[in-house]
């Protein structure tokens, strides 16, 4: 049995109409990809590039996709990005790009990347903050920028009320 290694794209949407990011499908996502890799690469690299490709995760609230591609042809979808220049979803077309931010062989490097991202994408947010509401708003937001590991229950830990279980 082989396994069959993958490379996972996170990808960010970036469009100036706000109503972009909130109508925008895993399939839309996926069509607009292969027609780029189609105009940018041929038949061949589309052949390549459609073995395997899947939209693992978007959420399209932050605009956040997450792409998997076979490791052999990771390169051409990278290459096709840039040439996503709209997204068509619900008969509307949106103009918009796709911007790479972290190539990573699993998904959880990716998770692991998007949380420091977005930590400093806060952490500029903080310097540019006007008032005192705001930059709080924003260091509550800093403070849960982690992953959460979960803990095996051993005797002596707190419950949720602040009382110690023996």
């Amino acid at each position: 049995m082989v396994r069959f290694k993958n490379r996972y794209v996170l990808c960010e949407v970036v469009s100036e109409d706000p109503r972009c990011r909130q109508c925008i499908e895993d399939r839309a996502v996926g069509l607009a990809v292969r027609d780029a890799i189609g105009r940018v690469h041929g038949d061949y690299g589309l052949a390549c590039c459609s073995i395997s490709f899947t939209v693992k995760y978007l959420n399209a609230y932050t605009g956040t996709v997450l792409l998997r591609c076979r490791k052999d042809s990771y390169r051409l979808l990278c290459s096709a990005l840039p040439f996503v220049r709209q997204l068509e979803s619900r008969n509307q077309r949106y103009p918009c790009a796709l911007n790479t931010l972290h190539v990573g062989g699993t998904i959880r490097t990716c998770q692991k990347f998007l949380i420091q991202y977005n930590r400093r994408q806060l952490l500029m947010l903080l310097q540019n903050c006007t008032n005192e509401e705001e930059r709080q708003c924003i260091q509550k937001s800093l403070l849960s920028c982690s992953l959460k590991e979960e803990q095996a229950p051993s005797g002596d830990e707190e419950d949720d009320d602040g009382t110690e279980t023996e």
